[in-house]
């Protein structure tokens, strides 16, 4: 199992080499893993909803300070916690709960489901990431947060995801690219630039 696992991982993880637009154009290519009726929210909710994310991803980048920008990409959350279905919000609901237990297998469960659902939501397959990560299964997480990166290619949540399993897998050029672009995106992420700092010196100017 762990042989497989590192495989699958190593697979996921040099599929990066173009970075993240062949792993998006991969993922949008690839059906979603249950057949399913989408329940993709109308015409009018869908550009209402794009012109409030853009103007608070607009605020989050000229945020002053880390307080400001954490209140910014609060509210960006929960906007992205909000789906177009009563049923698939609730098991999303359920998902992030069991997560919080620590209980990877009965997550990954209700998140298959919920991707199944609503194929075109990116943070249910940013959490199914979360599950899988948890569960040991670090290929699976970078496939699902290469479809996350698909949908909502500003998701820093999910590019921070991508980075940190990066780093941890010794890809650190890969890392470095990719959590730059999550300060792009959110600049006031101390966090992220303590570790780009740490990063930058041992990697510019290399190749891995």
């Amino acid at each position: 199992m762990k042989v497989s696992v590192a495989l699958k991982l190593l697979a996921a993880l040099f599929a990066l080499a173009g970075f993240l637009p062949a792993l998006a154009q991969s993922a949008q290519n690839r059906a979603p893993a249950a057949a399913s009726i989408p329940l993709s929210p109308p015409v009018d909710e869908a550009a209402g909803r794009k012109r409030v994310l853009d103007e608070l991803f607009e605020r989050l980048a000229k945020a002053q300070d880390v307080e400001e920008g954490a209140g910014i990409a609060g509210a960006i959350e929960r906007v992205w916690l909000r789906s177009s279905s009563d049923t698939a919000d609730l098991l999303m609901s359920r998902a992030r709960a069991t997560l919080q237990e620590k209980d990877s297998a009965v997550a990954q469960e209700i998140l298959d489901r919920l991707v199944a659902l609503e194929p075109e939501w990116a943070e249910a397959w940013r959490m199914r990431a979360n599950a899988r990560f948890l569960g040991g299964d670090k290929g699976g997480a970078v496939e699902d947060l290469g479809r996350t990166l698909a949908l909502e290619p500003r998701h820093f949540a999910a590019l921070m995801d991508l980075g940190s399993v990066l780093h941890e897998s010794g890809f650190n050029k890969r890392a470095l690219e990719v959590l730059r672009r999550a300060l792009d995106v959110h600049p006031r992420q101390p966090d992220v630039r303590t570790l780009v700092d740490q990063l930058a010196p041992n990697v510019d100017g290399r190749d891995i």
